[in-house]
């Protein structure tokens, strides 16, 4: 590859990842391009500017592709059953309902919150709000609560299991490119998620709910009005459901660390039942039964849930294909590499590089996945210089990264506008305010916790 300008070779090649960045950008951003194309083309051009031969490059976009998607389709397909499960069986409204009663109305935002943290573990983020909202109309009707008090703090609970906590598919790319620790990715992104939530979820959302009111769109509060009445599942076995794969994958973790050589054949098969394909697997089998068969749904409409509810995913599995695809050509092309040794050079702090980077594709782009797949390949080479690093909360840093400033190019703002009968300013003051809390108070916290771990 010829240099130009008679800079660097390293810096020749990170000018060329920026000139394919932002072509990215202004495909997705500008012209609404579907993103899946948009970044295989990507992929493609910065190949060829790369000096890569064709061959390679072909090599290069179809092996990141599938390499990312080996467990990542898994694991949305699974997860994504498990939501449609906790949805179809009222588990999630159970879950919201006994932990009004138990909070009182007076903290029922901290309930809210919480809600949105268990019921965001195995769904996607849009999932999550369609399941939500209608508990969250009726919980602010039965309380006389403003909707924003009782909404930002379950969207704050769904956004921080969506950027921070594994099984979640975010977390989980980020987890594969680092190779990262699961269990210990698990539980850091508990003790930084939980405290984030709170701040932007209860907190912000008492703050903006006496300043911005509003009420639902009407047809919508009408529609789940009527739902309040069915029969619900039992809270307890609800729970277990929606957590069984994250004690599964807990379980794993720690009979690895008691015994990391896997000697006896207890280790093994806590390893096998905690890796996260089987995990999320059981979990949905026990949810055929527990939210299914148990709820007196027949074999037919357990199987018709199941199925359903995949199609809405296939565009979401190939933005991450996708961003995989260009993460490679990102490594094979040596951009990676000039990265990571410019980034060591200037001696940047990692967590802040995995971050800014996150964010900063994550403003461009709109989306958190996008954001998470790019940077992913972006900050492992760099990391992979950086020895003694946590990789772990370099995880958590890219996740909280791949959340801040959501606006109008993210899906998910337009949905919470709508949702919320907001105008757009108001969206602006209160789920892009929300949003940027989430990633900046994650970050502190990452940076306060990487100094003690």
């Amino acid at each position: 590859m010829n240099t130009i300008f008679g800079l660097s070779h390293n810096v020749t090649l990170i000018l060329w990842a920026l000139i394919s960045i932002v072509f990215l950008i202004v495909l997705i951003a500008k012209y609404k391009w579907n993103p899946f194309v948009t970044l295989l083309i990507s992929s493609l051009f910065l190949g060829f500017l790369a000096g890569m031969k064709p061959a390679d490059v072909i090599k290069a976009v179809t092996g990141g592709l599938g390499g990312t998607l080996g467990t990542i389709a898994i694991v949305i397909g699974l997860g994504t059953m498990l939501g449609k499960m906790m949805a179809e069986s009222g588990g999630a409204e159970q879950i919201a309902t006994t932990l009004v009663d138990k909070f009182g109305e007076k903290r029922v935002h901290w309930a809210m919150m919480i809600v949105g943290f268990i019921v965001g573990i195995p769904v996607f983020f849009e999932v999550g709000v369609i399941l939500l909202i209608p508990i969250v109309f009726i919980v602010a009707r039965k309380t006389k609560m403003s909707l924003l008090q009782i909404g930002i703090p379950v969207l704050a609970g769904l956004s921080t299991v969506h950027g921070l906590v594994p099984p979640h598919p975010a977390p989980m790319i980020a987890i594969d490119a680092y190779k990262a620790n699961l269990g210990k990715t698990i539980l850091y992104s508990i003790l930084v998620g939980l405290p984030t939530a709170i701040i932007a979820g209860p907190l912000f959302g008492k703050f903006i709910g006496k300043r911005i009111l509003v009420e639902p769109p009407a047809n919508l509060a009408e529609q789940f009005a009527s739902k309040e009445n069915r029969e619900l599942p039992g809270f307890g076995i609800t729970l277990f459901t929606i957590l069984l794969p994250v004690i599964l994958m807990l379980i794993g973790s720690v009979a690895n660390i008691i015994d990391p050589k896997a000697t006896s054949g207890l280790t093994q098969f806590c390893a096998f039942i905690g890796h996260e394909i089987i995990a999320l697997l059981i979990a949905v089998v026990f949810s055929f039964f527990s939210l299914g068969f148990a709820r007196g749904f027949k074999k037919e409409e357990v199987s018709r849930f199941a199925s359903e509810c995949l199609a809405p995913t296939a565009t979401i599995i190939l933005i991450i294909g996708g961003g995989g695809a260009f993460k490679q050509v990102l490594i094979n092309s040596g951009v990676g590499g000039a990265i990571a040794a410019i980034a060591t050079e200037a001696h940047v702090n990692i967590i802040l590089f995995a971050w800014f980077v996150a964010a900063l594709i994550r403003v461009a782009t709109g989306s958190a996945t996008v954001a998470m797949t790019t940077a992913a390949g972006i900050v492992a080479p760099v990391l992979a210089l950086n020895p003694n690093a946590n990789i772990e909360l370099v995880v958590l840093a890219t996740g909280a990264g791949s959340l801040v400033l959501s606006h109008v190019n993210d899906a998910g703002f337009w949905m919470v506008k709508e949702f919320f009968n907001m105008s757009v300013p108001q969206t602006l003051k209160s789920w892009t305010v929300m949003e940027t809390i989430l990633s900046v108070v994650g970050l502190i916290f990452i940076l306060l916790l990487s100094l003690v771990v």
